[in-house]
């Protein structure tokens, strides 16, 4: 379990192909843990929770992943490339401070960046999700980008928005956004699970897919 408050960026040392998957080797250059992640611990990387792995034949303080085909697949980790930022968090322990939302590593959907509004009062980027993504999207909600808590500044029929505050620029791969980069996304576990809840409650029967609308919304008493 993590909180989305990326303590700095570590760069991509080494990619080498294994049976399974990926040996992701990553240089935490200047990135000061607290405490100091060992073998075994959970490290979220731009959104994904991976399980430290050290490997004797590399050099302290370096980080060793062993990422399988799966995340591959349906993170944007499959396409990171040498010299590559990535964003890093280590997992919440019972005196660390929520200062996010409640993120799990575990990546729903890869979206892409559609627009980046720089200037110099206001930083917003706009993410296209997912369509399976959007029913979870809501204004002032919660998202996951890269493994950045952010909260929605703005949800359309197909996009979303989120400004960025200075320290966010400077601390993560957000502030290199650019338009066409895949972002690794996750949506709020307490929308996801209020979203399936009511489907399966509003779910009519010898209805295979029943969605969720704003008439079954209201004819539950949920919506005036």
């Amino acid at each position: 379990m993590f909180a989305g408050i990326v303590i700095g960026k570590g760069r991509v040392a080494d990619l080498k192909p294994t049976a399974g998957g990926v040996r992701l080797v990553i240089d935490p250059a200047g990135v000061v843990f607290n405490p100091l992640p060992g073998g075994g611990d959970s490290v979220c990387v731009s959104g994904c929770c991976l399980t430290l792995a050290p490997s004797a034949g590399e050099k302290p303080g370096i980080l060793g992943f062993d990422v399988i085909k799966e995340t591959l697949d349906k993170t944007r980790l499959g396409s990171l490339k040498v010299g590559d930022e990535v964003n890093l968090e280590t997992s919440l322990t019972p005196s660390t401070p929520i200062g996010g939302h409640f993120v799990q590593g575990h990546v729903d959907g890869v979206g892409r960046i559609t627009r980046v509004s720089a200037q110099p009062e206001e930083w917003r980027v706009t993410v296209e999700p997912p369509a399976h993504l959007m029913p979870y999207m809501t204004p002032k909600g919660s998202v996951g980008i890269d493994g950045v808590s952010l909260t929605l500044a703005a949800v359309s029929k197909t996009e979303i928005e989120v400004a960025l505050i200075p320290t966010t620029l400077r601390l993560t791969t957000l502030g290199q956004a650019k338009v066409g980069d895949p972002v690794n996304l996750e949506a709020d576990m307490i929308a996801k699970t209020i979203v399936s809840w009511l489907e399966r409650v509003l779910e009519e029967p010898g209805e295979a897919k029943p969605g969720l609308t704003i008439q079954k919304l209201r004819d539950a008493g949920f919506v005036a």
